[in-house]
């Protein structure tokens, strides 16, 4: 792999010219793809296969003059103080309100609450249930307009007027305040690491190329792919995450190559043959874990990997090519103005990672103090995370609705004011579907139908069970009950399960089909999925991260240790995850307003990517230590070797990276902010405490153990060369340069960190 990476480094140097316009012609089509294409579409959350989604399939089916999922409304009233909506005028004026909308475009029905009972029992709240044709993503701008307008002439007349339900629900776009507080972070740590504004800027600009191509492409493809907004934006969190930090990396062994004497080309072929070896592994690492995520069965999920694990690959590419490319017009720019200065002719060439006054640097330090009490950092490490993850014990896995909106939203006041005047499981109603389909008449059908009311309103936690609602065929009936508790609570999931434990009894005498569905029921069965899948998953993954690294660094410990460490930085993770958002800590500071279930998707999506990221820490730390112990440097000075080239890049690559996914955390959609919090959180852990503690104190244990391999593996594993260590013995006259024909010429292997020139 070295190799052929050392080679296309090189060829993406003198074809530069070449490579940035290809670059800059995919640039372009991703650009006017995104403009011409069609407006995104939201898609409903489902997940095939489970109760619920087989209910609303049912719906469709035998119900086809509505939508089971189609886009709903919810205006709710509430009269001045000290006045009942039922009094004249304020029933004239709720009349006056739903009759501008009666009949209205993609309005299928209106219900006058005043019919319907749909009067709290003071007298003071009222609502009506607007439902419309078509799914929300597809109401259009008038529809929604004509909604709002109807709710102002209601509030002209004296009424509190609120508007829940799903008509009205909007996505945020990226392109905020904060994603751009933590590019400027970035853009700062690169200059205080790389100590060149050129380097600095060539890490942000090819990052900037990949993101762009990724997120237009996203874009475009997003109607004939199904793709939501929030794969976009996930796609721009981690394609400038990753994209940065690649090209921080290239570029670093770029510089240490160049301020060892190499000349440009030949230090472009060695970074990418080098430290593009393990920017390949890293990438493939978080491409595999993402599209793994198809595994678990949820559409949406396996769409948000997929666009994920897309611009990651494109940031691969452009860390091979491009990054490369752009070397060859910048040149020695990208070594601090010292090195530079030094590099003259009379001038002492320091190595780039010395300080000035020829003291170790931080990362030389760190790693012999590590060395020296091995014991006490490994224990104040471990119980540091182990501490951070105690609150993951209490992790609850749900989907938001309307109750975890801010409260300065029209959504979260209705949810509040139908919870007040008719309980808060009113906001989360079940739907019963009985299929008698199989019964012999309609006296046998409308006789189960009644058994089933009965048998739900005796079941411990049911307030109220409407009416059946008969199809046109007779056969299918849908019944709606009201729980006691909030949709998002516990009781509430352990009353869907009883329900359904309830009704069982009656399939059984009957031979009916019965299923309790709704939006509650649905983000309960999708939660519990998430949590049937997630030790599955994690086993699968770490199953990978062992294999994988057993490959890349020849051993059995080092991979163990690297799963492990893995387990204890995501475990860190969940933790925060669960002390902010269900128990409410620091809740204030990142604009969460209401507590809840950690989001179901969240767990499973982490790992999928924290997977892939840790694994980024590991390899290029990791891989310098490797490539000095091969050389025959001690355990212990491969450690410090590690951290003396390697240290301060992952540090900034770690700050970059925790800065980019923070930045998304002002974005107020529950699936990005808990996101942003989750990552954020997992890679600081990751970076600063397993990858810079743990790993090298349990090195600096095990000693020569750590690089062990049985001989049987060491037959049968193959040898990606992932430290360049054929790369040390190639004369850079050969065959690799472009006029080379003859074969490879290799020499004796070369002190560690030097290469022959």
């Amino acid at each position: 792999m070295a190799t052929s990476l050392y080679r296309i480094g090189r060829w993406a140097f003198r074809r530069r010219r070449r490579v940035l316009r290809l670059w800059l012609a995919a640039l372009v089509l991703a650009v006017v793809g995104a403009a011409v294409a069609p407006a995104a579409e939201e898609e409903d959350l489902s997940m095939p296969g489970t109760e619920s989604q087989k209910a609303f399939d049912l719906l469709d089916e035998r119900f086809p003059e509505s939508n089971s999922q189609g886009a709903e409304a919810r205006l709710v009233f509430r009269a001045p103080d000290g006045q009942r909506v039922t009094a004249s005028e304020n029933r004239a004026a709720v009349e006056d309100t739903l009759g501008s909308l009666d009949g209205g475009d993609q309005v299928a029905s209106t219900t006058d609450p005043y019919e319907t009972g749909a009067v709290s029992k003071d007298g003071t709240i009222a609502y009506s249930t607007i439902t419309y044709s078509v799914d929300a993503v597809d109401l259009t701008e008038p529809t929604k307009s004509a909604l709002e307008d109807a709710a102002s002439r209601a509030r002209d007349a004296g009424l509190t007027v609120e508007i829940g339900g799903s008509a009205l629900e909007a996505e945020e776009e990226p392109g905020g305040t904060t994603e751009m507080i933590g590019v400027a972070v970035a853009a700062l740590v690169l200059i205080l690491a790389l100590g060149s504004l050129a380097a600095a800027g060539l890490s942000l600009l090819t990052a900037f190329v990949g993101v762009a191509i990724a997120f237009g492409l996203v874009t475009a493809l997003a109607v004939p792919l199904g793709l939501t907004s929030t794969v976009g934006i996930l796609a721009l969190m981690l394609g400038l995450a990753v994209g940065i930090d690649y090209a921080l990396f290239i570029t670093s062994r770029f510089r240490d190559e160049l301020a060892q004497g190499s000349e440009p080309e030949e230090a472009a072929g060695l970074a990418v043959g080098t430290a593009g070896s393990a920017v390949v592994f890293a990438g493939a690492t978080v491409v595999i874990a993402l599209v793994g995520l198809g595994v678990v069965g949820i559409p949406e999920l396996t769409r948000i990997g997929m666009g994920g694990a897309g611009a990651v690959a494109l940031a691969v590419l452009v860390a091979l090519t491009l990054v490369p490319a752009l070397f060859g017009y910048f040149g020695r720019r990208v070594l601090s103005r010292g090195v530079r200065r030094a590099a003259r002719p009379g001038g002492d060439r320091p190595h780039p990672v010395s300080t000035a006054a020829g003291r170790p640097g931080l990362g030389t330090r760190w790693a012999r103090f590590v060395l020296r009490r091995p014991v006490p950092v490994l224990m104040i490490a471990g119980l540091g995370l182990g501490a951070f993850a105690l609150p993951a014990l209490s992790l609850e896995l749900g989907l938001p609705g309307d109750e975890s909106k801010s409260v300065e939203t029209t959504q979260r006041r209705a949810y509040d004011l139908l919870s007040e005047g008719f309980g808060p499981g009113f906001n989360g109603p079940l739907t019963v579907v009985v299929d008698t389909s199989a019964s012999s008449g309609s006296a046998d059908a409308r006789a189960t139908t009644d058994l089933v009311v009965r048998t739900v309103r005796g079941v411990d936690g049911v307030a109220s069970v409407g009416d059946p609602v008969l199809s046109r065929t007779k056969d299918t009936a849908i019944l709606t009950a009201v729980p006691r508790t909030a949709p998002t609570s516990g009781e509430t999931k352990d009353l869907v399960q009883a329900i359904r434990g309830a009704v069982s009894g009656v399939e059984a005498d009957t031979g009916a089909a019965v299923h309790v569905t709704g939006t509650t029921a649905l983000n309960i069965d999708i939660s519990e999925a998430m949590s049937d899948a997630l030790v599955p998953y994690l086993s699968v993954v770490i199953g990978l991260a062992v294999l994988l690294l057993m490959v890349v660094f020849r051993s059995v410990l080092v991979p163990v240790k690297a799963a492990l460490g893995f387990l204890l930085s995501v475990g860190a993770a969940f933790g925060v995850l669960v002390a902010v958002f269900q128990w409410g800590w620091a809740a204030d500071l990142i604009g969460i307003e209401q507590t809840g279930p950690v989001m179901s998707l969240m767990p499973i999506l982490i790992i999928g990517i924290v997977f892939g990221l840790a694994m980024d820490y590991e390899v290029f730390l990791l891989t310098r230590m490797r490539e000095a112990y091969v050389h025959g440097a001690s355990p212990g000075d491969a450690i410090v070797n590690g951290f003396r080239h390697s240290g301060r890049v992952v540090a900034a690559a770690a700050i970059i990276m925790v800065s980019v996914f923070a930045g998304f955390i002002g974005i107020h959609m529950p699936t990005i902010q808990t996101m942003g919090v989750g990552l954020a959180s997992a890679v600081a852990f990751d970076a600063f405490v397993v990858r810079m503690a743990i790993a090298p104190a349990v090195l600096a244990l095990l000693g020569h153990r750590a690089w062990w391999l049985p001989r049987i593996l060491n037959r049968v594993l193959p040898n990606v060369d992932i430290e360049g260590e054929k790369l040390s013995r190639r004369d850079p006259a050969s065959p690799t340069g472009p006029n080379a024909t003859g074969s490879d010429a290799v020499v004796a292997p070369l002190p560690v960190g030097r290469h022959r020139h």
